[in-house]
This record gives structure tokens, sequence and C-alpha cells, in this order.
């Protein structure tokens, strides 16, 4: 097969056939006249939607059966690269035969998939998959102009990463739950950033209202500021006092003082510890630790560091603490 005339180099390897052959002889490329609509009893819509971030566009025809808003035909013009071109295309195919309703549910993963050779394999490098965002943005502008309605009003959520489809409300969850402490952890287990990855930090090819960096140091200092006010809320628990206290309490309390004074500075030097087990040794309670990190094996992990531990928690938390590490 001959070398595309769009795309050369290394980079080529990194498209699908199935996009190559669309970028060439798209199957779904044209328009749709007014006298075509109503031939098919269908009214006609055209919508256009521009990416600032690329300078490409598409414009996107339906002709729409009124009785059952089913799209009985769909065609695109795109004005910009292959991938678009390429991304338009399968847009446009998977249109066809939903009705509106149905098509608003398209997404941009959608149609990428759509665009692969193997189940497994990405048909567009990182940088292209703002393409399929594109197809995906202009079927809800088409979608609003059927209904007579705002394009914002199929946007129930605030989408952080536009690649991945990846909500606001998503990322901060998988943060709480999975207690991730990098952006790289959020990629891995939410396919964020992982594409364009404007999404990460500023400076990308496109300005994003929120950046995953910001996120995540947002979120980490709510889950700190949370486990601080369930130790404050079961120190001041009449009777619950640390002595009366579970060892489910104990351990919460402990490593909500453990977030906000200890942890920030063991790792800042690359280090970070672990609570094993609290054990009753009347008068003293012995809370076994372990060293993570840079701080396994330190020096000062019997000294300096664990001094600071013990007093820390001998002021916040009880007296009869004694830290030994393991």
């Amino acid at each position: 097969m001959a070398k595309n005339t769009l795309i050369s180099g290394s980079i080529w390897d990194e498209y699908s056939e199935n996009v190559i052959r669309r970028m060439d002889d798209p199957t779904h490329q044209g328009e749709i006249s007014e006298q075509r609509a109503k031939e098919l009893n269908a009214k006609l819509i055209i919508a256009d939607f521009g990416a600032e971030s690329c300078g490409d566009a598409v414009r996107l025809y339906w002709a729409v059966n009124e009785e059952t808003n089913v799209i009985e035909e769909s065609k695109f013009k795109s004005f910009g690269c292959g991938t678009a071109i390429a991304s338009s295309d399968v847009m446009a195919e998977l249109c066809i035969g939903k009705t509106v309703d149905e098509a608003v549910k398209i997404t941009n993963i959608d149609v990428e998939h759509a665009l692969r050779d193997e189940p497994d394999i990405p048909a567009v490098p990182p940088q292209k998959m703002h393409c399929s965002v594109m197809a995906y943005d202009v079927i809800k502008k088409a979608a609003a102009q059927y209904k007579g309605v705002d394009i914002e009003s199929f946007e129930t959520e605030v989408i952080v990463c536009e690649c991945a489809r990846v909500s606001l409300g998503t990322i901060q969850e998988v943060i709480k739950i999975n207690d991730l402490t990098t952006v790289e952890q959020i990629t891995d287990y939410t396919k964020a950033g992982a594409f364009c990855k404007s999404c990460i930090k500023a400076g990308g090819h496109e300005d994003r209202e929120y950046y995953l960096v910001d996120i995540l140091q947002d979120t980490r200092e709510k889950m700190q500021e949370e486990k601080i006010k369930i130790a404050a809320d079961l120190s001041s628990q009449g009777a619950n006092t640390f002595d009366k206290m579970t060892i489910v309490q104990r351990i919460k309390t402990i490593d909500a003082v453990l977030d906000a004074d200890i942890r920030p500075m063991l790792v800042m030097d690359g280090g970070n510890m672990e609570i094993i087990d609290i054990k009753e040794n009347i008068p003293h309670y012995d809370l076994y630790i372990r060293y993570l990190g840079a701080c396994n094996g330190c020096a000062s992990g019997d000294t300096g560091t664990l001094y600071a531990i013990e007093s820390i928690l001998k002021q916040k938390v009880d007296e009869n603490i004694r830290v030994l590490p393991i």
C-alpha cells in the first residue's frame, strides 16, 4: 500500500488501517440538501463546531424523521487534518439509525474505538485524540439545535479530561477511595491525562479550567481535613478518651495526626511510614510502625525522626504512647 501523504515517518505506525482508509476515502463525507431531506420526509439539521486548540472544524448534516426522532441520514464536511476527517466519518456513521437522544450518548471514546483495527490497540497517537472529541461535540451541537435547547444541557458533569471523558467528580472519588498520591496513579486508574496531556498541568496545547495536579492537591488537603475532624470528633466525645477508644478509633486518631504533622515532612525527603499495630502495655500504648521509602534504613529513624513522631503523638493524642519501629 502506498504511504499516505498526510503522515509519514514513525508516526505512520501509530495510525490504524481504518483511520488511514477513512483519511483517503471517507464513506460519509458530503452534504445533505433540503431537497434530499424532503425526499426522506425528514428535517435537515446543519451544525458546525471548531476546535480552538488546533484550528480544525467540522460541519455535521442530519436528516431527522420528526415523528420517530431517528437520524435517517448523516454526512459531514471536515476542515482539518486527516485524523479529523477519519473521526468525523465514523462519527457520522455511528449516528445513522439512532434517535437524537441515542446519538447524544455517542462519546469520543466510542468514535476512537470504532476506528481501531484491534480492540486493545489505539487507533491514533495520543496527541490526535482531541479530533474524536471534536466529533463528539458537534453531535451535541446538532442535537441541541434539533431540540431547541442549549448545548450545555447535555453536559451534566464537569469534564476534566476531554480525551477520555473523565469528570471532576470521578477523579475526586478515585483519589479518595484509593488514597492516590500522584498524577501517574490517577492516569492508571481513570486514563485521564493519558492522551494529549493538556489536563495534567497548565502549559499544554489547550488551556483547561481544571488540572490534575491541582485536583490532586485540593483533594488530598480535604482528605487530611476530614481525618483531623474525625480525630477531633473522637477526642471530644465525653468518655471516649484514648484509653476508651476501640482499636479502629485509635488508629484513625493517630493516622490523622500523622497526616497533619509527620507525613508531609517524611514525604519531602522521599519517605513515609505506616502503622502496623497498637498494643496495650499499661500504662503505655505501644505503637508499632514501619518506615517506607527513603526513611527505611535511615539512621535518624531510631533517633531524631523517632523522637519527633513520639513527641507529637504524646502531645496531641496520649502522653503514654511509645513508638516502636520494626
